[in-house]
């Protein structure tokens, strides 16, 4: 019988700590013998790589939100077909730090793009594909960002250098995102250490997938 894989994503703000939490879910799932692939939006593929720094550096009013939703979505229209489906389809489990989710928060939400154009691009690009779970951490926005601007070596502060407003609203859509979709999103309190969020990450991978 074939492996069936999975896609799983994390959302959030800015210093919620998804990166450590997709690299602790995949050792995690690998002790199970479990093959992963852990990726990143934006960037991922060659492509998307190269749009990451477009959207990621510079001055906060670089792009409009239009023209960075559309970057966005050309990045991840690369990442999804190159990267993504073909490591499905070998049966891996695919763990990406952000996907879709985020254009809503971010450009949708953050940068006040009509949700509806956003949903637009998305049928476009990706053709409203969508991952099987999403973790949502959250995080008060002034912890986040302060956790953010700390990271030795952080190049890529276009977003973080955009006003406090900018990331509460970003916020807020996060949240909404998972009321709408309760079926597909989990919150989880980014507040609390590293372990315990690890803890609650793993259960609710263990219940939604059956995992022992």
């Amino acid at each position: 019988m074939a492996k069936i894989g999975r896609f799983i994503t994390f959302e959030g703000g800015e210093g919620t700590g998804k990166s450590t939490q997709a690299k602790r879910l995949a050792a995690a799932l690998e002790a199970r013998k479990i093959s992963c692939l852990v990726t990143r939006e934006p960037g991922g593929s060659p492509g998307a790589e190269e749009i990451r720094s477009l959207v990621l550096k510079g001055d906060p009013a670089r792009w409009n939100p239009l023209t960075e939703a559309l970057l966005f979505y050309a990045a991840r229209a690369d990442h999804t077909e190159r990267k993504i489906k073909p490591a499905l389809a070998d049966g891996k489990w695919v763990i990406c730090d952000r996907y879709s989710d985020s254009s809503y928060a971010y450009q949708g939400g953050g940068r006040g793009l009509a949700r509806e154009t956003v949903r637009r691009i998305e049928a476009i690009a990706i053709n409203d594909f969508k991952p099987e779970l999403t973790l949502i951490l959250d995080l008060p926005v002034e912890i986040g960002l302060k956790r953010s601007i700390a990271r030795q070596g952080n190049i890529e502060t276009r977003f973080e250098e955009m006003d406090v407003a900018f990331h509460e609203r970003m916020r807020k859509t996060f949240l909404d995102i998972a009321r709408r979709h309760p079926d597909r999103c989990v919150v989880i309190d980014a507040g609390q250490d590293i372990d315990a969020v690890a803890d609650a990450v793993w259960h609710t991978v263990k219940t939604r997938f059956r995992l022992k």
